[in-house]
C-alpha cells in the first residue's frame, strides 16, 4: 500500500487563496476599466440614434400632411404650431357645358354669377366624397380656405350614368359654390368631413408635440386642445417652425422648415428638415 505524506495532502493556504483573490480582482479591475468605456460608448450611440429616429419620424409625419395640405392653407402661430388644412382627394371639375352633342350637356361650375349645387367631375375619384365633406375651389391664401372662402359642403356624390360626359357628380349642400373670379385650374380639393383643420402643437413645458385634428375650419389659429390630439413624440426640449410662402412669383413653391430637439437619458438630438410646399391651387 502507497503511503502518502501529510505534506502532499495539504491544499491551498488562506494567504495563497487572498493572493489569487487579490490578483484577480486587479485583473477584472484593468478589463473593467478598459471595457467600460466602450460600453458607455455603445449605449450613447444607441441612444442617439433612437432619438434620432423618433424625430426623424415626427418630422416626416408633419411633412406627410403638408404635401397632402389643400395649396394655400399653411399657416403658422408663433414658431411652435403649425397649422392646414388636409385633403383626402382632389380632381377636375366640368367648367362648362359638353359641346359635343346637339344638346349641350353637363352640370359645371364657372365664375359667373350665382352659386351652383351640382357639377360634374372629369376625373376618377380615389373614394367618392361622402356628405359633410368640403370642397376646396382655386384657394389663394390661407385666410380664404380657413374662414370658409371658396368653400362648399358636399351633400352626396354619385357615379355618372353617362361615363362619355363625367365619371361622377357632387351635389352640394345649399348655397352652393362658384369658382374663383378669374380662375381657370378646374380643380378642387376634398376635406375630409372629420379632420378640416390639422395642428401641430409643441409644448415645451410638457416636452411634447401633438397632431390635433378639428372637424371644423376656423378663422383663427386654435394650437389648442379641443379636437382629437394624438402624441407625436415626448422629450422635446425645443421646437421650431418656420413657414415661407415665397408671395409674387415664386408663389407656387414655398418651403417650410421644421426643427426639433429631443433629449433623454442625457442625450439630446437636434435635427432640421425642410420640406416644399406645392401652393398652385
Amino acid at each position: 500500500m502507497k503511503h502518502i505524506s501529510p505534506r502532499a495532502e495539504r491544499g491551498f493556504s488562506l494567504v495563497e487563496l487572498i493572493v489569487v483573490i487579490v490578483l484577480i480582482g486587479i485583473v477584472g479591475g484593468i478589463f473593467a476599466m478598459q471595457v467600460l468605456p466602450a460600453i458607455r460608448a455603445y449605449l450613447v450611440v444607441g441612444q442617439r440614434a433612437a432619438l434620432t429616429g423618433q424625430a426623424d419620424t415626427a418630422l416626416r409625419r408633419i411633412v406627410a400632411d403638408v404635401r397632402r395640405a389643400v395649396p394655400n392653407s399653411l399657416r403658422v402661430a408663433g414658431n411652435q404650431c403649425l397649422e392646414l388644412v388636409p385633403s383626402s382627394d382632389g380632381g377636375r371639375y366640368r367648367s362648362d357645358q359638353d359641346y359635343s352633342t346637339a344638346t349641350p350637356a353637363g352640370a359645371f361650375l364657372d365664375d359667373g354669377p350665382g352659386l351652383k349645387t351640382v357639377f360634374d367631375v372629369l376625373t376618377q375619384p380615389v373614394r367618392l366624397p361622402t356628405s359633410g365633406d368640403r370642397i376646396v375651389i382655386g384657394n389663394q391664401n390661407p385666410n380664404d380656405v380657413h374662414g370658409g372662402d371658396n368653400v362648399g359642403t358636399v351633400n352626396s356624390a354619385a357615379v355618372s350614368t353617362t361615363p362619355g360626359i363625367a365619371a361622377y357628380s357632387i351635389a352640394l349642400a345649399p348655397p352652393g359654390l362658384r369658382a374663383p373670379d378669374g380662375y381657370t385650374g378646374a380643380r378642387f380639393m376634398v376635406v375630409p368631413r372629420n379632420e378640416q383643420t390639422v395642428a401641430y402643437v409643441c409644448n415645451i413645458n410638457a416636452g411634447t408635440l401633438r397632431r390635433i385634428t378639428y372637424p371644423s375650419l376656423s378663422p383663427a389659429p386654435r394650437c389648442a386642445a379641443g379636437g382629437s390630439t394624438a402624441l407625436v413624440a415626448s422629450g422635446v426640449t425645443a421646437c421650431n417652425f418656420v413657414f415661407t410662402a415665397n408671395q409674387g412669383a415664386t408663389q407656387q413653391s414655398g418651403f417650410v422648415q421644421l426643427q426639433l430637439t429631443l433629449t433623454g437619458k442625457g442625450e439630446s438630438v437636434p435635427l432640421t428638415l425642410g420640406a416644399h410646399v406645392d401652393n398652385t391651387p
